[in-house]
């Protein structure tokens, strides 16, 4: 047990009332989570307190070198209380992060025992719609006020929590892609597989452009021969084929470890689907896409679970996928992955942590 100090808000906000309307990341709860690391003295001073604003050193190393990496989870409300899906793996990941930015690990009992802290005072947050969520925040930065390149020796844990809308408010709607054939997200060997902020900032650029085109995501390629599918936007990409074969690109070194990415492979197998990890170029899943044999495609992620695409932009070629619709695989993985986070569909893997 780990000593979690408490100081609950004299002053808490009123809840949403339009559930509608939440959006994403907008909107907080009444309190955060805290703690702090020092070197030598390891983990301490872990404290639920009310929610507001950091207060850093203008020296931080955080904010000159981008010593920070970060974790998405949600919390669901169900009929008899609230999940967590698959939270561990989020905790244990974030140490993976934090091995490579060269920055401090948690124990795992530490990450859990501290978000069941703050969330016996904010799971009333969790709003009731379906479809949405108490979306969770945990973050690490680098706090020591130095400005040397090296690895710091402070750093402050946070949580924070935000009630999400519903991704599809209107329908699990499929979405049109432009492949980047000019920047890239990242290389093996660097920071890919890492939840660290660079790896986003790196991708800001390319999605406004694309945006700007009227697409609504990038699928980006790597960053040695520019040839090879990653990711999509900020998930991982799954295809389709002809609706018994799921393949996604293997894990390299430069695409996130995605928690969605590995229960819907799980899940499809479960399904009696055949999954495979493999390279997969971009020349040959376009052709596939042609030659009727790619029948559906979809990114996976926290945020949105899947997300279906209709048509693949590469080089001033637009080519479509399937039908134009979601496909028939995408909407059972979707339903069934939401149902069992939901509670709606029992958990045969063992994912749910009840709070």
């Amino acid at each position: 047990m780990y000593e979690i100090k408490i100081n609950q808000t004299a002053h808490p906000k009123a809840k949403p009332t339009d559930e509608s309307k939440l959006g994403f990341g907008r909107i907080f709860s009444d309190h955060m989570l805290l703690i702090d690391y020092q070197e030598g003295l390891g983990w301490h001073d872990a404290r639920v307190m009310p929610y507001g604003p950091l207060a850093l050193d203008p020296a931080c190393s955080v904010l000159h070198y981008g010593q920070e990496i970060f974790e998405g989870a949600k919390c669901y409300r169900t009929e008899s209380g609230f999940n967590l899906f698959r939270i561990r793996d989020n905790f244990e990941r974030m140490n993976r992060s934090a091995e490579r930015m060269g920055m401090a690990q948690m124990p795992i009992e530490l990450y859990m025992e501290s978000l069941r802290a703050l969330l016996a005072l904010d799971k009333e947050w969790t709003p009731r719609q379906a479809g949405t969520s108490l979306y969770i925040r945990p973050t690490m930065i680098a706090t020591e006020p130095f400005l040397g390149v090296s690895a710091a020796q402070n750093y402050l844990y946070y949580v924070i929590l935000s009630p999400s809308g519903a991704y599809y408010a209107g329908g699990l709607a499929p979405v049109a892609i432009f492949v980047e054939d000019q920047l890239v997200r990242a290389v093996r060997g660097g920071v890919g597989f890492a939840k660290t902020g660079g790896n986003y900032a790196a991708s800001i650029l390319a999605s406004a452009r694309a945006k700007h085109e009227g697409y609504a995501q990038v699928m980006w390629l790597d960053g040695v021969e520019q040839r090879y599918v990653e990711e999509v936007g900020s998930m991982n990409m799954m295809f389709v084929y002809e609706g018994k074969k799921i393949v996604t690109p293997a894990l390299n070194g430069s695409i996130l470890q995605g928690i969605t990415r590995d229960s819907v492979m799980k899940l499809a197998a479960h399904l009696g689907y055949e999954v495979e990890e493999r390279r997969l170029a971009i020349d040959e899943v376009l052709a596939d896409a042609r030659g009727g044999k790619l029948t559906e495609a979809f990114g996976t992620g926290t945020a949105a679970v899947v997300s279906p695409v209709n048509l693949i932009a590469y080089k001033g070629d637009k080519v479509a996928i399937g039908d134009g619709n979601i496909g028939k695989v995408t909407q059972q993985l979707y339903d069934m992955l939401t149902g069992i986070q939901t509670g709606i569909v029992a958990d045969p893997f063992g994912w749910i942590t009840h709070v």
